[in-house]
Parts: structure tokens; C-alpha cells; sequence
């Protein structure tokens, strides 16, 4: 059923993402292409309505009443099918981009076939480019081949199957079609140098590509792919859990190995308000979760990447140099801006290009790093010496800076404090660090990498945990209560079976917890204005905390409960707004991916299905709490 859309702004969460493994542009129910940065997904947009339903730009193939079809994936694609079913008749838009490297045929174009299903079609057409986040003039021409656009410094051709009238910065028309009938529209990023291509060889082909990977098993030989009863995540959740492996490989770039955290900038955590940050960057603390989620999927090839871009980082820079966040490229200068002239999404402001977080200092990273180290040597992947010289190095400065203040994991900005978790992480990269060292016959101090070990465990102990509350909270000397307190026993710091494990879940459940399963990240002040939705990675800890913890069913019906929150298309956002259920936050989130494939992952451990390879991380280290004991 079709409906026209009363708000200006789509729903984040209705929105279909598209990429090439370099790229990706976010398509809404009504055909409008709404954001595409080009050539990286950390560039400026070319399109990006999103951020400014009047002057952010867009390309639009719909009904002429500006009513909404239903969007769906080819399965196991991404391929992006959005159907329109109109008065006179069916039509159905599809789009993708050809990965890049992986087919053959020109990688910066973006396809857009037409086709009417049944009866008789109109459809407009808006083509509205605006370069350079919107800053740039455009300016448009018509050609033999379509409408020609430029900015400052970039250019555009829209091949056009119709004609198409030029009023000042926008391209307008409208597609006939007759049952049986198709057109192609092809928008080629690069100008009209690009070689000529059989656009429908090409959709061949990229369904062809993503399937394949779907159900390719990696580089290892293991049978952990992606068909439903091959692997540890079949049932009920296979396809959500499917769904989401396929959004961490368009967010991993292709050439470098380096994943985003999410394809999108300033998309509010709070409509209306300030919480709007770029998150088109790859976070350090992604990575051991991150390489536990590709792994357990079966994609071997895409966690080595991934490892060996964080551990050619670790080989380039001084441990007390390596910033939280990195362009997908490896650089370091992410200076946060303010682009006053757009609206931002629903006015919310400002919008943000940039992360100011990459000059913070976060303690937890190193933890998260050998965490990334210690997972991918338990799938086989051998450290020499130059390798182990350089994790060495960064255990060795987490001996010195572990009792420092930092910014904390959430990157908050109301100034330093001794986040509890940070220091967890830090006794993390030792306990790892230890761990591969007598498990390698790697040379290594442990007498003192021991002793700092349990300085931390006893500090985290003495100072973190508060005994009225009866949990670890976020920071020393606060009450302030922090969803990170449920990794402690994931990671290995407690068993499962401490009661100050079980009390910190407790008290997650009493002040954090909405709906039974939407978690909020904390409670207390972060030095920011307004507020925000649950976290839907939090939410997976809970569920985590629970399986693991010894109860299994509770988990099970908190993470099917939690399934009712995606999106349409099996996308999720950042965070959930715990009144309305819709999106917040960048979207699609890679780390609520990661959290839904963990925790599957963890639910399907806890329930006793068999799964390839070394159980989920952290339950190597303390196995879950016996049934007598929970």
C-alpha cells in the first residue's frame, strides 16, 4: 500500500543503503536518492536531501503524486528494489552500484532501472545535484547522451532515457511506460569520459558478486557461511543476521580493508537537537568486535583485512600517537566542522562534517586492539616478530598510562574522568597480551605485565564498584550508571557468576533498561544539551550478558523482542527513541550490525547450537555460569 509522505523527511529508518565498497547512497520508499557522497562515503555529498529537504539535493524516479512504493533487497544482494503500484499500473525501481574491483564494468556509476510490472506507468523524474555538500553552484547543460552537471570541481552526467527540461539547478521529466517495457537511467559520478557499459550485464553481475559472498565461507576452508542450517546462526534470526553482515561489507571499504561506522553524517540523536556527529570513519574500538562478528560469519578474507589495517597502524604510529578514529584511507586529520547553511535532518542542527573525537584521548582502544590480536591469532592468524615488537610496545604503554584519566568509550565532552570501563580495556590488553605470549613463546616482561594486571583488577574493584548501588558505575566517585558494565564478564574481568556481575546487570535492568530490552548507554550528565534514544548495541550486551550469564531463555526473548525494531529492510540505526520505536542516529549503524551478529551468536552458544570454530569471545576466557550456580 502506497501513502504520501506528510512530513518532508523520510523516517531514518525506511531508507534503503546501496554501495561499491568505496561509497553508498541511502534511497527513501518514494525513489528519492537522498544522500550520496562521492568518490569515498567520507567525501562531500553530491545528493543529500537528507540533511536538507530544500536545498541538499536529490534524485527522485517516482509516481507523480509523490506517493511511497515498498522497498526490498534481492535477496541476498544489495540490491535495492523499491515497487510502485499506481492507478494505471506496477512499476519497480531497482538500484546499485557494480562493487568496485569486483565486476566488470565502470564502479562510479549509479544504476537505476526502470520497469513497468503490469499496466501502464508515469513516473517523474527530479535530478537535483548539489556538489560539495551543497556549497558549490551547480551548473547544468544538456547533452546527446543527458544533462550534464558541474560544480567547483567536480562533474556529473545523468544518462537519461527521456528528455529532461533544465530550470536553473534542477533537471525535471517524466517516464512513460507500457507493461513489459524497462529504462535505464545511469548517473556516472566521474563525468562523461566513463566508458559505455550494458548496464543490465552489470546488474547481472552485482547480484551475481553479492551472493557469492554471501555464501562464501572465506579464505579458511570452514564450512561458517551464510546458509540458513550451515551455520551458528540459522532459525529464526538467519536473515536478519545475514542482513547484517552484508551492511559491514558495504561499509568496509575494498581497497583498504578499513570499515565505517556507519555511511552517514549529522543524522540526530536527539530531533531537533545538537547530538549530530560524522560517523563515516573507522573507530579503533570497533575492532575486536568487529573482527569477532566477520569471523563468526564465515568472511575470514574481510576480518584479515580489517586486522591487518589496525595492525599496520599499530606498525606506523607510537602507541601514545594511535587516535580513536581514522578516515577509511588511514589519515588522522578529521577536524570537525560546522556547515551553517544546511537544516540538518528534521532542523536539527548543526550539521557536522568532521569528528572532533579523533584528537581525544580514549584508553579503552588499546584493549579493543588486542582483543582484535588475540581473536584473529585463535583463527590461525601467526604474529612475527616485527608484528609482536609492535603489540609488545602498546602493552608496554598501557603499564604506564592505565591510571590516567580519559575521554571514556562514548567520547563524552564535559571533560576526563577515570572511566571504569577504559580501565577494564586496559586490563584487557594485558590479560590478552599475556595470554598471547605464553600461548607463542613470545618474548615479554609478564612479571610486570601481571603485576599491572592485577593492580587494575584490584583499583577497578576498589574504586568502580559502588556498594550501595550494588554495580560497577561509569566513572570513580560517581553514581552515574553505564551500560559498558555488562562487557565486564564478556570480556573476562569477572565470572558471570559474581554477584557483582549480577548486580550491575540488576541494576542495568532497573535505571537503564525501557521496554525490556531498549538500553540506554548511561545515566548521568555527558556535557551536551538534550538527550537521547536507547542504543541498540547496548541492548545487544543485555541480551549478551543474559546468555552468557546462564539465562538463555530470557535472552532469546529479549533479542526476538529487540528483532521488532528494525527497520523494514533490516537496517538499524544508532539508537531507538524509546516513545515512538523509530531510528536515531547514523544509519545504517555498524556497531548495532555487530551487536545483532554477536549476539545471535551468544544466544545460539548459551542454547547449546553447535558453532565452527573457538566459542564467542571472552567465554574462551570464563566459560558461562554453570545452571547450579546461576
Amino acid at each position: 500500500m502506497v501513502r504520501v509522505t506528510e512530513d518532508r523527511y523520510t523516517p531514518i529508518e525506511e531508507y534503503g543503503l546501496v554501495g561499491n565498497l568505496e561509497t553508498c547512497a541511502l534511497v527513501a520508499p518514494n525513489g528519492s536518492v537522498d544522500w550520496f557522497p562521492f568518490p569515498h562515503v567520507e567525501s562531500p555529498s553530491i545528493l543529500g536531501a537528507i540533511l536538507d529537504d530544500d536545498a541538499g539535493g536529490r534524485f527522485r524516479i517516482g509516481p507523480v503524486d509523490g506517493s511511497e512504493g515498498t522497498q526490498a533487497y534481492v535477496d541476498g544482494t544489495n540490491v535495492l528494489e523499491t515497487t510502485f503500484a499506481t492507478v494505471g499500473g506496477t512499476a519497480t525501481v531497482t538500484d546499485f552500484l557494480p562493487p568496485a574491483g569486483r565486476v566488470d564494468h565502470p564502479k562510479k556509476v549509479l544504476y537505476r532501472k526502470v520497469a513497468c510490472t503490469e499496466g501502464a506507468v508515469d513516473l517523474a523524474v527530479a535530478f537535483e545535484p548539489r556538489f560539495d555538500y551543497a556549497r558549490a553552484e551547480t551548473a547544468m547543460t544538456e547533452t546527446d547522451r543527458g544533462i550534464f552537471a558541474e560544480g567547483a570541481e567536480e562533474r556529473t552526467l545523468l544518462e537519461s532515457p527521456v528528455d529532461l527540461s533544465i530550470d536553473g539547478e534542477r533537471a525535471t521529466g517524466t517516464l512513460s511506460l507500457d507493461d513489459g517495457e524497462s529504462a535505464w537511467f545511469m548517473l556516472r559520478c566521474t563525468g562523461a569520459e566513463d566508458a559505455s557499459t550494458d548496464p543490465d550485464a552489470a546488474l547481472a553481475e552485482t547480484v551475481d558478486y553479492w551472493t557469492d559472498w554471501v555464501h562464501d565461507c572465506g579464505e579458511s576452508g570452514d564450512d561458517g557461511g551464510s546458509g540458513e542450517g550451515e551455520c551458528a546462526f540459522g532459525g529464526p534470526w538467519h536473515d536478519l543476521v545475514v542482513r547484517s553482515g552484508l551492511v559491514l561489507k558495504l561499509l568496509t571499504h575494498g581497497e583498504t580493508g578499513a570499515m565505517a561506522a556507519a555511511p552517514t553524517t549529522s543524522l540526530p540523536e536527539d530531533i531537533g537537537g545538537v547530538r549530530n556527529w560524522d560517523y563515516r570513519y573507522n573507530w579503533v574500538r570497533d575492532a575486536g568486535f568487529s573482527i569477532q562478528a566477520l569471523l563468526n560469519l564465515g568472511h575470514v578474507a574481510e576480518a584479515a583485512d580489517y586486522f591487518e589495517w589496525f595492525l599496520e597502524l599499530c606498525h606506523a604510529d607510537e602507541p601514545a600517537e594511535i587516535r580513536p578514529l581514522y578516515g577509511l584511507h588511514g589519515d588522522s586529520d578529521l577536524t570537525e566542522r560546522e556547515l551553517d547553511h544546511l537544516d540538518g535532518y528534521r532542523d536539527s542542527r548543526p550539521v557536522r562534517v568532521g569528528n572532533g573525537a579523533a584528537g581525544q584521548t580514549q584508553l579503552d582502544i588499546y584493549g579493543e586492539l588486542l582483543l582484535a590480536v588475540d581473536e584473529m591469532r585463535c583463527h590461525g592468524r601467526a604474529l612475527g616478530s616485527d608484528d609482536w615488537a609492535a603489540v609488545r610496545e602498546i602493552v608496554d604503554y598501557v603499564v604506564e598510562v592505565w591510571d590516567r584519566r580519559d575521554a571514556g568509550i562514548w567520547e563524552v565532552r564535559g571533560g576526563p574522568e577515570h572511566f571504569v570501563y577504559s580501565k577494564v580495556m586496559c586490563w584487557a590488553a594485558l590479560d590478552r597480551g599475556i595470554a598471547i605470549a605464553t600461548e607463542t613463546d613470545h618474548e615479554a616482561p609478564l612479571s610486570s605485565w601481571r603485576d599491572a594486571r592485577e593492580r587494575i583488577r584490584a583499583d577497578v574493584i576498589e574504586r568502580g564498584y559502588d556498594e550501595e548501588i550494588g554495580a560497577f558505575v561509569q566513572s570513580y566517585g560517581s553514581e552515574t550508571l553505564d551500560a559498558t558494565g555488562l562487557l565486564l564478564p564478556v570480556v573476562g574481568f569477572l565470572p558471570f557468576g559474581d554477584e557483582r556481575v549480577q548486580g550491575t546487570i540488576d541494576a542495568v535492568e532497573d535505571r537503564l533498561v525501557e521496554d525490556e530490552v531498549l538500553v540506554r548507554r548511561y545515566d548521568g550528565d555527558d556535557g551536551l544539551p538534550g538527550s537521547e534514544g536507547a542504543f541498540v548495541l547496548c541492548s545487544c550486551w543485555l541480551i549478551d550478558a543474559l546468555a552468557l550469564g546462564g539465562r538463555a531463555d530470557e535472552a532469546c526473548e529479549r533479542f526476538e523482542a529487540l528483532q521488532s525494531y528494525v527497520g523494514p529492510l533490516g537496517l538499524v540505526a544508532e539508537e531507538l527513541d524509546v516513545e515512538t520505536g523509530h531510528h536515531l542516529g547514523n544509519y545504517p549503524q555498524a556497531f548495532s550490525h555487530i551487536g545483532i551478529i554477536n549476539s545471535a551468536l551468544y544466544v545460539g552458544f548459551a542454547e547449546g547450537r553447535e558453532t565452527d570454530g573457538p566459542p564467542p569471545m571472552g567465554v574462551r576466557l570464563g566459560d558461562p555460569v554453570a545452571p547450579e550456580e546461576s
